[in-house]
């Protein structure tokens, strides 16, 4: 009988997946007041059934994945709360939300893992020793939570790849790792991707992408990375901002229609994994959908 983790690898590997879309400019768009440490975080405790609506929304339009809100549930980001005790209560209810809102057996429940520091501030990125315990603490609790497999994301340095990949592998977690670059190809900490790809190959991910990039920049950076490994690639896209995010000189105000005309480009680019990251909305993802069930009706 093949493992949980055996068979995510066969349908990764098996044909096109649709990721969701934010969740956290979501819960802003909603009304949700947000606020460092906690941001997205907040919702799990101030508006649960909003969470709850939201990965209810992106399933229904068309997610095969659907990300718990874990990205700012990490025990560094708790601890400047004052909330480090709830770490596990926390990431539990962030799993169960997304299960609840999940109506086909076929979708999958991915915990979020994010930096441990600030995606946006490599600077920040503690050493290796450090990332390891903390990403070790994260990947326990989203076991313990139940979530189909880790999806780490927005991950600006080679360490910190390393340590997440190496927390996830050890405790027999199935992961995809997904990498923010800088405009000019480099992580954002200024590495190169091809460090990053190759400090996260040995543990063998179910896939690897980029993520937190206007589809622009994402366009013209994804045939690197395709060239760079042979596993599934994913691509989802950083819209709506109205300033650059770190690394950029410009950002990009992004319809559904043509969210979706990029999807499309990054499947002609050899992406098998699409979705959207911050200001992206449920008819983002509708948009994906369509173009995915196009490609799928064309063949």
């Amino acid at each position: 009988m093949k493992t949980h983790g055996e068979l995510l690898r066969r349908r990764f590997e098996s044909g096109i997946l649709v990721l969701d879309g934010a969740t956290g400019t979501e819960l802003e768009r909603h009304g949700l007041v947000t606020s460092i440490p906690l941001w997205s975080a907040a919702g799990l405790f101030e508006c649960p059934e909003l969470v709850e609506q939201i990965h209810r929304n992106y399933a229904a339009a068309g997610a095969d994945i659907v990300i718990a809100n874990t990205f700012r549930t990490n025990a560094r980001t708790l601890e400047a709360a004052g909330m480090l005790e709830s770490g596990a209560e926390l990431n539990a209810c962030a799993v169960w939300l997304a299960r609840q809102a999940v109506s086909s057996e076929g979708v999958l429940v991915a915990g979020s893992v994010g930096p441990v520091a600030d995606c946006y501030c490599p600077e920040l990125t503690p050493e290796e020793v450090i990332l390891e315990e903390e990403h070790a603490q994260m990947a326990e609790w989203l076991q313990a939570a139940g979530a189909d497999l880790l999806w780490i994301e927005t991950i600006g340095t080679v360490r910190e790849a390393r340590a997440a990949a190496a927390a996830a592998y050890g405790r027999g977690l199935p992961f995809a790792i997904s990498f923010i670059l800088a405009e000019n190809g480099t992580l954002l900490g200024g590495e190169p991707l091809e460090a990053a790809v190759a400090a996260v190959e040995k543990f063998r991910p179910l896939a690897i992408g980029l993520n937190c990039i206007p589809p622009r920049g994402l366009t013209a950076l994804l045939p690197e990375l395709r060239q760079l490994t042979r596993r599934p690639v994913a691509a989802y896209g950083h819209i709506n901002n109205p300033t650059p995010i770190r690394g950029w000189s410009y950002s990009q105000a992004v319809s559904p229609a043509e969210y979706g005309d990029y999807a499309r480009q990054w499947l002609d680019l050899g992406a098998s994994i699409v979705g959207g990251c911050c200001g992206t909305t449920p008819e983002h993802i509708a948009a994906v959908r369509a173009v995915v069930s196009a490609c799928g009706a064309a063949t």
